[in-house]
């Protein structure tokens, strides 16, 4: 069914669909999802593109926790699909994903520079059908992807812009708002994308985030607590990827920018979503 204005109005458990082209890559709006699903009581599905399995150069670690050779690329490739499915499913479990869909494109990775990595042996055809299947009978709210600036890894890049050409496609007031996630530093300042000048769909609303969310916002018994540790705890689940480890505290924002391609409406409930997002009076009265 098409969205009316008038359900825009009044407070609804927001429904997100994460579209992203490596296992792991959830990690740029973790807080953001548990914060959704856990708390707000909304629903998230995750698409994830590729099997990830050119991940291969940093799992020495995890040899010993799965028992298979997995550093030289012949092995990797052999083990890291099935492995790599089952961290994201975990990790999953902590975000409250309601449901994975795998698409098993073969991740060709990359040389010296991950901005130019290759993405020609995707299945396009196959990917714009899953995710255009998704979004006409699943009625999103949102989509969430990773903001494809010019120095992106490729395969992100490559994702928003397969996922943003499917709700092109859709009509205007069927569109979920899909929001361009950079995940950064409080010190970082005023950070601003306004969209490729290469790919039109890519344009944002405003060259300013449409929503930030601190994932160190102190809450609960004497402000002990904050949504870093649930991004901790997503970081752990990916053992096969020694070098992620290293994330632990690395951003301290999840910014979002709102895609223009995602239509009139979207500007309302994105509003109302970076309100939801703020941590409840219950959290903030804890025990101070």
């Amino acid at each position: 069914p098409t969205r009316r204005s008038s359900d825009l109005e009044t407070h609804r458990q927001p429904k997100v669909l994460i579209v992203v082209a490596h296992p792991d890559d959830e990690y740029a709006f973790a807080a953001t999802v548990y914060r959704i699903t856990r708390e707000l009581g909304g629903i998230a599905d995750q698409v994830v593109i590729t099997n990830g399995e050119a991940g291969y150069r940093y799992s020495a670690l995890a040899e010993s926790i799965y028992r298979v050779s997995l550093t030289r690329e012949s092995d990797g490739r052999a083990h890291l699909p099935s492995i790599r499915k089952a961290e994201t499913i975990r990790a999953g479990e902590i975000l409250g994903i309601r449901q994975h869909h795998f698409l098993n494109q073969r991740d060709s990775g990359f040389g010296d520079n991950a901005a130019a990595a290759s993405t020609g042996n995707w299945d396009r055809h196959h990917i714009l059908s899953t995710l255009s299947s998704l979004l006409d009978r699943e009625r999103y709210d949102f989509v969430f992807t990773l903001l494809p600036t010019a120095d992106t890894h490729a395969h992100h890049r490559a994702a928003t812009l397969l996922v943003l050409e499917a709700v092109y496609h859709l009509p205007e007031a069927e569109r979920s708002a899909v929001l361009g996630v950079d995940p950064g530093l409080k010190q970082d300042g005023a950070v601003r994308f306004a969209g490729l000048p290469s790919a039109t769909l890519t344009r944002t609303e405003s060259e300013t985030p449409a929503i930030t969310f601190d994932r160190t916002t102190p809450f609960g018994y004497r402000d002990a607590l904050n949504y870093q540790i649930v991004v901790n705890w997503v970081i752990a689940e990916h053992k096969s990827q020694g070098l992620f480890q290293s994330d632990y505290g690395r951003h301290d924002v999840e910014r979002f920018w709102l895609f223009a391609v995602s239509g009139d409406q979207a500007r309302l409930r994105t509003t109302q979503l970076a309100e939801e997002l703020k941590p409840s009076r219950d959290q903030i009265a804890v025990a101070r």
